[in-house]
């Protein structure tokens, strides 16, 4: 668990506070995004778990032990950590940079060569492809998994993760999300992650801080929050289609009905979000959609007015 208790943090000459008086509890195991308008010190609070920032007042607990009394760099190798812009070092190859906490570590060379093939068939890349590969050879989402598996390699209990989609394009960065979540659900790890965007937000996050100004505005899952934002800003802030957003957190498979008679021309599969099929049937101006499986196997029928009911 992870407690910042009545954190503040000023910079000298700001006039302000970057972060005021922070209470958070985030549980063991889950996902936490944190969220808000540039400056609002969300990504401040996050430094200061790994001790990139010092708190100037209040306490950083993990596991009810104060951040302060622990040695930064031993903190640090068991916190993993993913940026924006990856930070790969460029000079080594995949394998000696996913190596990096583990050397550190002094792990002998068969259990780290382990580590690394484990943890590249993970992010979803080819151990006898991309070992011997420089960073410079590969896409951007590429790079991206590498960070990952990199932050993963020691195994840490928490991840911080710092805007880690947002210099990838949109529909790379929609499919490592789908990708990443269901990593994150296999590796059972207390995550925090930095983000502008609530959509990103909604679709990663176990709960959603929403701050302003350094202070903390609303803190619940998702669902809670787009249901019942806590004041004007923060149904402000979830946009104006907020009502379609909650699509995103309800399975085609919750609504669906028995199949129909006749098949339909366009499908969707189950696990699939309400908004998703809300798209297709929209698109083609569809009376509804067929629900199949992988295999081909039609298990349910989603009408128009199935989505329509939810939504409401």
């Amino acid at each position: 668990m992870i407690r910042l208790d009545k954190v503040t943090k000023n910079y000298e000459g700001s006039g302000r506070h970057a972060v005021d008086s922070l209470d958070l509890i985030i549980e063991t195991g889950t996902t936490v995004a944190l969220i808000g308008p540039s400056g609002c010190g969300k990504t401040t609070t996050m430094r200061m778990i790994n001790r990139l920032e010092t708190p100037t007042a209040g306490r950083v607990l993990v596991n009810e032990r104060d951040v302060a009394a622990t040695d930064p760099k031993e903190l640090r190798r068991s916190i993993g950590y993913v940026i924006q812009q990856v930070g790969l070092f460029p000079h080594m190859t995949i394998e000696r940079n996913v190596a990096t906490v583990p050397r550190l570590l002094g792990w002998d060379k068969a259990r780290t060569d382990r580590r690394i093939d484990e943890l590249l068939e993970l992010v979803g890349l080819d151990p006898s492809i991309m070992r011997r590969r420089l960073p410079h050879e590969l896409s951007g989402g590429q790079r991206q998994r590498v960070g990952f598996a990199r932050a993963l390699a020691a195994d840490p209990a928490i991840m911080l993760m710092d805007e880690p989609f947002g210099a990838i394009d949109p529909i790379t960065r929609v499919r490592l999300q789908d990708e990443f979540r269901q990593i994150l659900k296999k590796v059972s790890k207390t995550v925090v992650i930095v983000t502008h965007d609530i959509d990103e937000a909604i679709k990663m996050g176990d709960r959603i801080a929403i701050m302003r100004d350094g202070g903390l505005l609303q803190y619940d899952t998702p669902e809670a929050i787009l249901a019942r934002p806590a004041n004007e800003f923060v149904e402000s802030f979830l946009g104006p289609d907020r009502a379609i957003k909650r699509l995103s957190l309800i399975a085609v498979a919750s609504v669906m009905a028995p199949p129909a008679p006749q098949d339909s021309a366009v499908a969707i599969k189950p696990a699939a979000s309400l908004h998703d099929a809300l798209a297709l049937i929209l698109a083609g101006d569809l009376p509804g959609l067929d629900v199949r499986m992988d295999s081909g196997e039609t298990v349910g029928y989603l009408s128009r007015e199935a989505v329509l009911s939810a939504h409401r």
